[in-house]
């Protein structure tokens, strides 16, 4: 899978008359350096996976963050962020559920569809969920299929190395471009007993350092390192030419992506030790209910400029 072409070669620089050396070439335009960004650049379209390649060339780094619906999307892509992941977390911090297990194809679509809608410039990319590629390459290839053609998104992500690296690879050749996802992969919780960090010890760590080799072997544009020793994650970082993505991996990595209920404060309980949250939306949001039930409670609400007459 070809990811980007490598940037021209420069053009050579006049040279200064008085001494005839060359000149030192013009400075970009800030106008050229903002379209070039990943992060507050490329504002005419949307975010591409070439453009992830070329930020990894230029040890450009970026943030991504799920998203599940149209507003809060609309809310992340207006601030900025080049990639929107439409996560099978939804399972835990959207749809109730105890894990990702149990996430469906058709909520993905409808949850995706909603992201897709609500956004003009980051890359959307959704989850594959459980069951819907494991069975075979082509399952995998169809699930994709719908995940572009009825939800619109950019690119799909799915779980595993070396176990999934023929239906990225069927999926990328049907044009499908495919984000792996390595370390902790949540889908795999019951066969892990829990979520515990993954690559630890020698074995384990040469095989995710196979399992990524052999996702960027297959096509995939872009790898999700969950839950990996740092010092792994920037060795595995090191060694491939696609860009990969941290949770819970360490400084290292070419970008970092958060859920965004835990980012934000809005996830009730313990939160994971590698999240750190920027807003405290759930005493926001509980301060708001409050004082509007007092409100209503003490018919200050509706007040007349609520009212229709």
């Amino acid at each position: 899978m070809q990811h980007g072409s490598l940037p021209p070669a420069p053009t050579p620089s006049a040279a200064d008359p008085a001494t005839g050396t060359p000149a030192a070439p013009a400075a970009k335009a800030p106008a050229e350096k903002a379209q070039q960004s990943l992060y507050g650049g490329v504002t005419s379209r949307r975010v591409t996976v070439r453009d992830l390649a070329g930020a990894k060339r230029r040890g450009e780094r970026w943030p991504m963050l799920t998203a599940y619906d149209a507003p809060t999307a609309a809310i992340f892509d207006e601030a900025g962020i080049p990639v929107l992941l439409v996560g099978d977390s939804a399972g835990n911090c959207h749809l109730g559920y105890e894990n990702t297990v149990p996430v469906t194809m058709d909520e993905m679509v409808m949850m995706s569809a909603s992201v897709v809608r609500g956004t003009k410039r980051a890359l959307i990319v959704a989850d594959l969920p459980f069951g819907s590629y494991q069975e075979s390459p082509q399952q995998a290839l169809h699930n994709a299929v719908r995940l572009m053609k009825e939800a619109g998104v950019g690119a799909v992500k799915l779980e595993g190395g070396e176990r999934s690296a023929a239906a990225t690879e069927l999926m990328v050749q049907a044009g499908v471009p495919v984000m792996a996802h390595l370390g902790l992969t949540p889908q795999s919780v019951h066969a892990f007993g829990g979520y515990p960090v993954q690559g630890r010890g020698d074995e384990a760590a040469h095989q995710l350092l196979r399992d990524a080799k052999t996702a960027e072997a297959a096509g995939a544009f872009a790898l999700v390192l969950e839950a990996v020793p740092a010092e792994l994650a920037a060795q595995v970082t090191a060694s491939l030419h696609i860009p990969t993505v941290g949770i819970g991996a360490g400084a290292g990595c070419d970008a970092q992506v958060l859920v965004w209920t835990d980012m934000a404060g809005l996830t009730g309980g313990r939160v994971p030790s590698f999240v750190k949250q920027y807003a405290d939306l759930r005493s926001t949001l509980g301060d708001a209910a409050r004082a509007f039930s007092a409100d209503v409670i003490g018919a200050a609400f509706p007040a007349e400029e609520h009212t229709f007459h």
